[in-house]
Formats: structure tokens, sequence, C-alpha cells
């Protein structure tokens, strides 16, 4: 047997889901779920695959594209909280806490998901160390991540912002064979990311580029100076 730990959450629940010794103490009922309904599933640009306020039925992981998981405000504008890409899996939270998702989850570029019923993710964290660790230290970062969410909108100006989030979208989504980062964003969600005015955030993108900081070819953003962004952002690499 390989010793090889597979890359990624998705792979890592794929894998243990086809390993003979952890599938034995599933029932027989479990396993024909899990033939059953365990399937792939095709998502465009645009669709949910989480809607906020429903009731989880079972988790989702990325097998390929890019989503943002977002909450809507009283006034409809939405807050995006995190981005979504290979490797990772979605709903989860919601499904172990036993509540209805508390934010959706929309394709900005095409998704290819793996449908993982509850029964199914619930026995396996039962039966499987390994994936129980990885979801725990999931949850832990996105804590994290949300921590220092709020303290970048609540310290930081609005140039600080937009150079320290433009910077964590290339570590976070990584680079195209141009240098463009993987994630094609229209202002308006620029600006809910950096929490300003939609104005404003394509002033401040107009102001980075005269500034040769990035180039910018329609909605596709590309980092050309990595050292001045992250002293404007207080980011220490």
């Amino acid at each position: 047997m390989s010793n090889i730990m597979p890359k990624n959450s998705v792979d890592l629940i794929i894998s243990e889901l086809k390993n003979k010794e952890i599938l034995s103490k599933f029932t027989k009922d479990e396993c024909n779920i899990l033939d059953k309904e365990m399937k792939e599933i095709r998502y465009e640009k645009g669709q949910e695959i989480i809607h906020e306020g429903y009731k989880p039925t079972g988790i989702y992981g990325i097998l390929s594209g890019t989503g943002k998981i977002y909450k809507r405000g009283f006034n409809g504008k939405e807050q995006i909280l995190r981005f979504v890409k290979k490797g990772e899996i979605v709903g989860y939270r919601s499904l172990l806490g036993g509540e209805t998702f508390s934010a959706s989850c929309t394709v900005i570029d095409d998704i290819t998901a793996v449908y993982i019923p509850e029964i199914i993710f619930h026995r396996l964290l039962e039966v499987s160390s390994k994936v129980a660790f990885d979801v725990l230290k999931k949850i832990s970062q996105h804590l994290g991540e949300a921590g220092k969410t709020i303290t970048l909108l609540a310290q930081n100006t609005v140039r600080e912002r937009l150079a320290v989030i433009l910077l964590f979208l290339e570590k976070k989504l990584d680079v195209d064979h141009e240098g463009f980062i993987k994630i094609n964003l229209t202002r308006e969600e620029m600006a809910n990311l950096i929490g300003t005015a939609t104005e404003s955030a394509i002033r401040l993108i107009s102001e980075f580029k005269n500034d040769e900081l990035i180039e910018v070819e329609g909605r596709r953003i590309k980092i050309i100076n990595h050292q001045k962004l992250s002293r404007l952002g207080h980011v220490v690499s």
C-alpha cells in the first residue's frame, strides 16, 4: 500500500472511501447509499452549489474550478467570505453544526464537484482519524482567516486593504501562464472584498496600475511589484 498522503481534503476523502479497511466499517445500507448517491456534478458559472438558509444534505468536494462563499445583507448586498478551489470541501461546517447553510456558494469558474451524502460523511468522520483531523484543521484555518479579515477591515485603510487582498488572492488561487491571478472578479466584487464603494475600488485599481504595482486587462489583474505592494499592505513575507 502506498504511503503517499493525498494532496488535499477531497483527495483524502475519496482515498479513504476507496480504502477496504475503512469500508469494512460501513454497514450494508451505508455502502448502498455510497454507491447510489455519491456522484460528480458539473456546475456552470453563476450557478449555486449551496444556498444560504437551506438545510444541508451532504457536502461538496471541489474537483476543479473556483467558487465564492458569501452572505447577503438585509439590503441584498453580498459580503464575500472566502473563495474555494480544487481540493476544498464546501458545506461541512453547517452540516456538522446541524444548522442551515449560513452562506451561499456560487460558481465563478466552471466547477466539477463530488457530492458526498450526509450519512457517508458522518460515518467517515467516525471511522477515519485522517479525515476527522483534516476537517478539524480546516475549521481552525477558516476561523483564523475570519479573524484576520475582521482586523483588516477594521484597522487598515482602503488602499492598504486592496494591497493585502491582491496578494492574498494570488497566494490562494495562484496565477496563469501569463502571471495573472486565476480569478476574474467584477469591480463590484472587488469593492465588496475590500469594504468600499465600487467607484472607490475602480479608482484605486487605476491608481495601482498607474503606480506600476499591477497590470490590468479587463477583469484580469497581475501583480508586477510584489515588494511595494507588500510594504503598502504591511505584509510580512
